[in-house]
């Protein structure tokens, strides 16, 4: 069927009651055949919490909670620059660094290519050695080299050359000792990511060679396989991390690693800024692949990202601003790309949104969703970008996608999709659950505010919403306009909706019937 609404706001704009009236409106409202459950608006925010950012009224804290990084303080989108107009100005802020002529090739510093001979100590001071002069490349030559760790420094760019592999020991020994790190949006110390930077400044991984996380389900992602019993070697750890933030204990005090189950990041800066991450494969992650936290100005760009294992995120931006990720490829075994800011209590703690992100030109293939944003987004995400993206898999389950809880909180708004391309999802174009997990148990209902998807076609998706929150979150000012589904087969799925507005929406069944009072056509 072809519905259009015209101007914006028309009948098929539909309202939530207005604050402070006292009025509910009952779920009696039919749009597109959708039938929507609008809650009244959320109460005050909780004793103890954090109240959501708004743009132009509250001061952003300075980026990360130590080190270098800590004094770069990047403005956040004015009201006057919102929307797409705000996208120049975000890209002037985001400028790869530049390195010195300087060349340490590993091999000069004992590493031997074959995989059989351990590379982690001469890449070690092959970094070391370059840093030590000032900054350049440190260069992994064609070859094949068995690697553990490896923690770069500030004017550092590791570069993997055509036919260059580094392949990572699975051995958890060899990331070893703990470091900090946000392990699914909670600070602890934990094993070291695969590729490690904390508070440095002006980083690079680049090259067209292969990063190889040798995970499969003979180690690091055996951790995470649930048994008959439907748990997990690291569900234990995962609950105590949980407890331990609830409870507020010391960061310094939550120590896993030897002996525990809670599985590294692959590549995961943290509190940095001036950072690429160009050219390279990366197969067999442990767990989120691209993690960039608490940092500032990244490039993410023309990555080919294949991995299949558990929790397996493509990208995940996380409590960062100035971010863009362009020209990837992601088939993966969760989020393409997960946009987060911390979980629960901790994410409140650390109160840092993520903010000013741009993805485009990519491709989307397996994964949970094109691009989501949350679950762990207790921090607030805002002013997110998303163009001219191909999306397109009978295992991608969503386009977009927005999840919390009453748990996680937070505030995610100012979200533009247009020019996206997708092929088949098995879900929606546009999930918001706000139902995730814990669902409505908790004391900080999330919001979703100006979320605006334009220019969309999407040859094969059951619906193009899938809609749930509950009557003590918000979701508000939902706009979806020229936007074309073909082949929908199921429902419109929209509950404790308020404000959505819809102009110039097609939305074909894929076997769309025939009016009762419609006549035969003329032979």
């Amino acid at each position: 069927m072809n519905v259009t609404s015209s101007p914006l706001g028309s009948p098929l704009g539909v309202r939530s009651p207005d604050r402070g009236s006292g009025r509910r409106i009952r779920p009696s409202a039919l749009l597109l055949g959708l039938s929507l459950a609008l809650a009244a608006c959320p109460p005050p925010v909780p004793p103890g919490s954090t109240a959501p950012n708004t743009l132009g009224q509250v001061a952003q804290p300075p980026l990360g909670s130590s080190g270098a990084a800590d004094q770069v303080v990047a403005p956040a989108v004015a009201p006057e620059m919102s929307g797409w107009n705000a996208v120049p100005g975000i890209l002037a802020r985001i400028v790869p660094p530049s390195f010195p002529a300087r060349e340490c090739a590993i091999t000069a510093h004992g590493a031997v290519a074959g995989g059989q001979q351990d590379a982690s100590l001469a890449i070690a001071r092959a970094i070391t050695d370059c840093a030590t002069n000032g900054g350049g490349r440190v260069l992994v030559p064609a070859g094949v080299f068995k690697v553990g760790a490896i923690h770069l420094e500030s004017n550092i760019e590791l570069h993997l050359a055509e036919g260059a592999t580094l392949r990572f020991n699975p051995d958890p020994a060899a990331y070893l000792p703990v470091v900090l790190t946000r392990w699914e949006g909670i600070e602890c110390m934990n094993y070291s990511p695969l590729i490690y930077a904390r508070d440095k400044q002006n980083i690079a991984i680049t090259g067209k060679g292969t990063l190889d996380g040798s995970a499969s389900e003979e180690n690091w992602w055996r951790w995470a396989k649930r048994g008959d019993d439907n748990k997990s070697l690291a569900a234990a750890d995962v609950r105590e991390l949980n407890r331990m933030s609830e409870a507020g204990v010391p960061v310094e005090q939550r120590v896993f690693g030897a002996g525990h189950y809670l599985r590294p990041n692959f590549i995961q800066i943290y509190s940095s800024r001036n950072v690429l991450i160009e050219g390279v494969k990366i197969v067999r992650s442990p767990m989120w692949e691209v993690h960039p936290v608490l940092s500032e100005n990244v490039t993410v760009r023309g990555l080919e990202i294949v991995s299949h294992g558990p929790n397996n995120d493509g990208c995940n931006p996380d409590s960062s601003r100035d971010v863009l990720i362009e020209d990837c490829v992601f088939d993966v075994g969760d989020d393409c790309i997960a946009i987060k800011s911390g979980r629960n209590e901790d994410g409140r703690r650390v109160n840092r949104p993520v903010e000013n992100i741009i993805v485009r030109g990519s491709s989307m293939r397996d994964g949970h969703a094109g691009v989501a944003i949350g679950s762990e987004i207790a921090g607030g995400g805002r002013n997110i970008f998303i163009e001219n993206n191909r999306m397109d898999s009978p295992h991608l389950d969503r386009a977009l996608r927005l999840k919390s809880n009453a748990r996680r909180g937070g505030t995610i708004e100012n979200v533009y999709m247009r020019n996206v391309q997708v092929g088949r999802v098995s879900e929606a174009l546009l999930t918001i659950d706000f139902l995730y997990e814990e669902g409505a148990r908790g004391a900080f209902p999330p919001t979703a505010r100006n979320i605006v998807i334009e220019n969309v076609k999407a040859s094969e998706s059951p619906r193009l919403f899938y809609i749930v929150g509950f009557e003590a979150a918000t979701i508000e000012g939902i706009r979806v306009a020229n936007t074309q589904i073909l082949n929908a087969t199921a429902t419109e799925v929209v509950e404790h909706a308020g404000r959505i507005e819809l102009e110039n929406v097609e939305i074909t069944p894929k076997n769309k019937p025939r009016s009762l009072s419609s006549r035969q056509p003329t032979q």
